[in-house]
């Protein structure tokens, strides 16, 4: 029974860190998305937006959302390293 519960565990943390990985990744890759708005502000991204949303709203609302998908992200690698750490030890005490 030990011996399945530390192949899960060990199985859980892997899962977690390939999530932080593509998590950061998609970070990164909405990051340049954003980057690449913001520099040339196009015409028909405001019209998707609305008519009543400025360019500095928008510059906002998605620092906040970056901001807090980053703390998700830190959070889920400390699990990740929680998982690690804890299949470690039902290694060395197993």
């Amino acid at each position: 029974m030990d011996d399945v519960f530390q192949r899960r565990v060990r199985t859980a943390a892997g899962a977690a860190w390939w999530t932080v990985l593509i998590a950061i990744v998609f970070l990164t890759m909405a990051w340049f998305f954003f980057q690449g708005i913001m520099s040339t502000r196009p015409a028909w991204y405001q019209g998707l937006l609305g008519p009543g949303v400025s360019w500095e709203r928008l510059q906002d609302v998605a620092l906040w959302a970056f901001a807090i998908f980053k703390i998700c992200v830190w959070l889920m690698a400390l699990v990740a390293l929680w998982l690690t750490l804890w299949g470690r030890r039902l290694r060395r005490s197993g």
